[in-house]
């Protein structure tokens, strides 16, 4: 028997509970046992990526010197030559650093988690964006001067002359298109199919300037030991975004050959999609992680969205739960049985592989209760559980009902945080009075980002140390 609080208005309502829940027809399942288990993350791999990338920038700027010598140096506008060499260099390769960082290289997604890795590639472009930007002004303010002619005239000359140029000002083009919807400011603006469909032309901006590099570049000119290691480093980042965007999840949807088996409503604006495939045991995920998933219907077959597993695969079944937060998710109330699935993953670090106790906090609010729904159908049964579900009102807890059964057999505690947030805060205090052990607990937290700041914030207040604090952002 578990025991359940409820805050309502602010008032901590405690309740003795044994009454059974409604499940879904998939929910009610128990987790089958699974023939491959989800890799446990390893942080040597996040390491080797991060030392080899520092490697490969070395190596990248250091192919301009043996094409700079102190007498080009002293010319008019050597100098300016010069620094526009080494930020092509230098931005072009974050360019492809960044393309790495969201290929989901399996070993490294697991050790840092997606929603890291989508951070890093946002940090590292606009050095991309300036470092380019440095480079077209550099070389062109270099060879203004050099023929002493204006930098208008000069870029004109620049564009219609020097082969490849007009690629690599077209490439330029959709670099800086792709960074500017890249700004929080813009995607908040932006579906997230349209903002999506704009970051394609990355790739092709990139394609741009690899021919442009190589037709030009004067580290590449005359020195074939430059150039191969650039085709080098420009293949390897091709090979690696083919393998593991395409390739791979290719094989993982023929080999489990998913399609739609029942749309349940959950609640007014939340559905569950439960789907069948084969051989899922096999499918190598933990609870608490996501997969994109690909409805292979007209009007959706193009795209791909992150959602996360409400349950973990059962009697050949696996799940999704999903609430209408736009165009997408509100389309997938009319999918229809049969419908086939594409799948690409699955991803994540929301697992119970990145907790350092026995003890655990899972916080959720709203569609954030889908991930802690799964994780515990995989946590071990050792290990001492307590919940808290954070919601306007009752309706508004995700699979709650679900949730309760769960953490009730393993003989934990579930509390229901009703009200708003005047009514019923989640901080320091509140946390402290539901969890008086939290200090010795890992704490996962999903939910909207508000709603994770201030969690997070009241559980490091309370003495949690920031490893082991697990959350993941699915905002594009």
């Amino acid at each position: 028997m578990a025991t359940s609080r409820e805050t309502v208005g602010g008032e901590i309502v405690e309740d003795l509970s044994s009454r059974s829940s409604r499940h879904s027809a998939h929910g009610a399942r128990r987790a089958e046992k699974r023939t491959v288990a989800a890799p446990r993350p390893r942080k040597f791999f996040a390491r080797l990526f991060g030392a080899l990338v520092a490697l490969g920038l070395f190596i990248s700027v250091a192919v301009v010197a043996p094409v700079t010598t102190l007498s080009e140096l002293a010319a008019p506008g050597g100098v300016l030559i010069a620094v526009g060499r080494v930020t092509a260099m230098a931005g072009t390769y974050l360019m492809l650093v960044t393309l790495l960082l969201i290929a989901r290289i399996p070993s490294v997604e697991r050790a840092l988690g997606q929603d890291k890795l989508v951070k890093l590639h946002r940090r590292l472009g606009p050095w991309v964006i300036t470092l380019v930007s440095a480079h077209v002004v550099a070389v062109t303010l270099g060879y203004a001067q050099q023929v002493k002619t204006g930098a208008l005239h000069e870029i004109g000359v620049l564009i219609t002359t020097f082969p490849g140029m007009l690629l690599a000002a077209a490439g330029f083009g959709l670099l800086l298109m792709a960074g500017l919807t890249s700004y929080r400011c813009a995607r908040r603006k932006m579906r997230y199919e349209t903002w999506w469909a704009v970051h394609l032309y990355t790739y092709l901006a990139v394609a741009l300037s690899f021919v442009h590099q190589l037709w030009t570049g004067a580290p590449f000119l005359g020195h074939p030991a430059a150039r191969a290691w650039w085709i080098g480093v420009w293949a390897l980042t091709a090979g690696t975004v083919l393998a593991y965007r395409w390739i791979v999840p290719l094989e993982v949807s023929l080999r489990h050959r998913l399609s739609v088996h029942a749309v349940v409503e959950e609640a007014p604006g939340l559905v569950s999609v439960v789907m069948r495939g084969r051989h899922l045991d096999r499918l190598p995920v933990a609870g608490g992680q996501f997969l994109h998933w690909r409805f292979l219907k007209r009007g959706m077959w193009w795209q791909a969205h992150p959602y996360s597993l409400s349950s973990l695969p059962a009697a050949g079944l696996i799940r999704i739960t999903v609430k209408d937060l736009g165009d997408h998710s509100r389309s997938l109330q009319r999918l229809t049985p049969g419908t086939r699935v594409a799948i690409e993953g699955p991803y994540g670090a929301f697992t119970h592989h990145a907790r350092h106790t026995d003890r655990v906090l899972l916080v959720a609010a709203g569609v954030g209760a889908t991930p802690v729904r799964a994780l515990l159908d995989d946590l071990p049964r050792h290990v001492d559980v307590v919940a808290i579900l954070r919601g306007a009102s009752e309706r508004d807890l995700v699979l709650h009902e679900e949730i309760h059964q769960l953490v009730a057999a393993r003989g934990g505690r579930l509390h229901k945080v009703l009200g708003s947030r005047s009514e019923a805060p989640m901080d320091a205090p509140a946390m402290s009075r539901l969890v008086p052990d939290i200090a010795q607990r890992d704490v996962y937290v999903c939910g909207p980002g508000g709603f994770m700041r201030s969690t997070i914030a009241a559980a490091r207040a309370l003495g949690v140390p920031q490893r082991r604090i697990h959350h993941e952002d699915f905002a594009f």
